[in-house]
């Protein structure tokens, strides 16, 4: 009986064959990260999003404050748009990125998005409240500083347990700490730490977030997905 010619063959890279047991588990595990990254929120858009939001908006704000120590009606509608579009994006990629699951993991997605809504309607409402008692301004611009960095930090902090991601949960400590900060800041100081370390602290974290996802699809790891997926 003629032997199989490929019997002797070296394993080549990526055949199964080749594979020891400690490799073949590395692959198990990059594929089921994989996976988890595609239905999970990416943190790279989401604090992308936020960093480009505060920092665009807080030095807005900070720009048109500094001859009088207060800023232009413009400029608080720049800082309020950017907000908003941060917000919006966040429950639209939150709620589609789970879409396609089933079960607990969809509801945790959705109610994860909607929080974000609830919880700057909230903001809102108890700034207005507080305009109608009489506070000055000053209270109002440290009370709405203040509001932003303990909605989006816990928000965050939330975020970080949920999704099992330490990044965010850091980056949720670090704005309750950027909220404190802001708050002895003075006018109109307290901008300018919010675009700095407010949506510094958010673009920081989107490019560490990159580097780890970058990591994880090495060429190596490419090289060895790929193998097994000729091999199949």
């Amino acid at each position: 009986m003629a032997s199989d010619p490929t019997s002797d063959r070296p394993a080549e890279p990526g055949d199964p064959a080749g594979l020891d047991p400690a490799e073949t588990l590395r692959m198990i595990q990059r594929q089921q990260q994989a996976a988890r990254d595609a239905v999970e929120p990416d943190g790279r858009l989401l604090f992308g999003a936020w960093g480009l939001a505060w920092l665009i908006g807080y030095l807005t704000m900070w720009f048109s404050a500094r001859a009088t120590g207060h800023p232009e009606g413009w400029a608080g509608w720049v800082l309020a748009g950017c907000i908003v579009g941060a917000v919006g994006f966040t429950i639209v990629h939150s709620v589609t990125r789970t879409a396609g699951l089933r079960g607990t993991s969809s509801r945790v997605g959705a109610m994860y998005g909607w929080a974000w809504f609830l919880g700057f309607t909230v903001f809102g409402v108890m700034l207005g409240a507080m305009g109608d008692a009489g506070a000055s301004y000053e209270v109002m611009a440290i009370a709405a500083n203040g509001f932003a960095c303990v909605v989006v930090g816990l928000m965050y902090l939330a975020g970080g347990m949920l999704f099992e991601e330490a990044r965010m949960y850091a980056l949720g400590a670090w704005m309750l700490v950027t909220a404190g900060l802001a708050a002895f800041a003075g006018m109109p100081n307290v901008y300018l730490v919010m675009a700095v370390a407010g949506g510094g602290g958010f673009l920081v974290m989107a490019a560490v977030e990159q580097v780890v996802r970058g990591r994880r699809r090495s060429p190596g790891t490419a090289r060895a997905a790929d193998g097994g997926a000729q091999s199949a």
